[in-house]
């Protein structure tokens, strides 16, 4: 069975390198969708012969799902340009296509974030992602992205006259299985350069919810901040991250403090509300 690797990107020179290097040997093929690079990476992407597709950027789940439609191989592991493959994940994989279980439609992979030169070991953990799906469930439309931009979510379902191709699957749910290994996400270099890109993906995040009816308030701007470090110090137990956990806790009460807030103003302009006071 053959793999394919699919990525988007936009001037991601800094990471792109580990990330073509952590699946060489691995993938038959890699394609690229690239919304614009004006860095090296759609040179670095071509030196290491991936297929690089020129793309308008649709938001990430419009844009994901081209990739996958995009790719040619029997299974398609998709990741983000700041994402790479440790070794120990890559054996998984290898393995899991080498068995090509038609009982199985996929694979979810941790996800662990890289931070001042260290991954997190309990700050967002474990963050369980699908990204290994059959190209013939996608092409059949079983195997999509969905969820509300920037948070896409990949998922396999079979619902109504959709029926599994696959007889071995016939009447049942398709089973995911969970790879051992672990899916390096550097995504940001250091904490400003976190919360810059968490006031992008409020922003993203508060119009998306204001597109589907969310309104804001001030009750869940005032107890959602609060809660969402609680759960990262306490139930994740980030404190055993030392400083770095602490930090990429408070990091994500900010980002949902910034959510809130632009969800609020959200809210109110598109009610015309510009002078009301609650």
């Amino acid at each position: 069975m053959s793999l394919s690797v699919v990525i988007i990107c936009k001037n991601n020179e800094a990471t792109i390198g580990r990330t073509l290097a952590s699946v060489a040997g691995l993938a038959a093929e890699i394609v690229a969708l690239d919304s614009g690079s004006t860095d090296s990476t759609i040179t670095q992407l071509e030196r290491e012969g991936a297929r690089v597709e020129r793309v308008q950027w649709k938001g990430h789940i419009a844009t994901k799902q081209a990739a996958l439609e995009a790719a040619a191989c029997d299974w398609i592991l998709s990741i983000d340009s700041d994402e790479s493959v440790e070794a120990d994940l890559a054996a998984s994989i290898r393995h899991f296509i080498g068995e090509d279980d038609p009982r199985v439609a996929g694979a979810r992979v941790n996800r662990k974030v890289w931070y001042a030169g260290r991954p997190l070991n309990f700050t967002w953990q474990p963050e369980w992602r699908l990204r290994l799906v059959r190209r013939v469930d996608v092409a059949a439309g079983l195997a999509s992205w969905g969820g509300v931009n920037p948070h896409d979510k990949l998922d396999v379902q079979y619902r109504g006259e959709r029926r599994p191709l696959d007889p071995a699957r016939a009447g049942r749910p398709p089973q995911i299985l969970d790879l051992a290994g672990t899916l390096r996400h550097d995504s940001f270099s250091d904490m400003r350069d976190h919360l810059a890109n968490n006031l992008r993906h409020a922003e993203v995040s508060a119009r998306s919810l204001a597109d589907l009816g969310a309104r804001g308030s001030a009750w869940k701007l005032a107890t959602s901040p609060v809660g969402a470090f609680l759960k990262q110090i306490v139930l994740k137990g980030a404190w055993r991250d030392g400083w770095r956990g602490w930090a990429a806790a408070g990091s994500t009460a900010a980002n949902t403090m910034m959510k809130h807030i632009l969800l609020i103003e959200q809210t109110k302009l598109r009610r015309g509300d510009h002078d009301a006071a609650e």
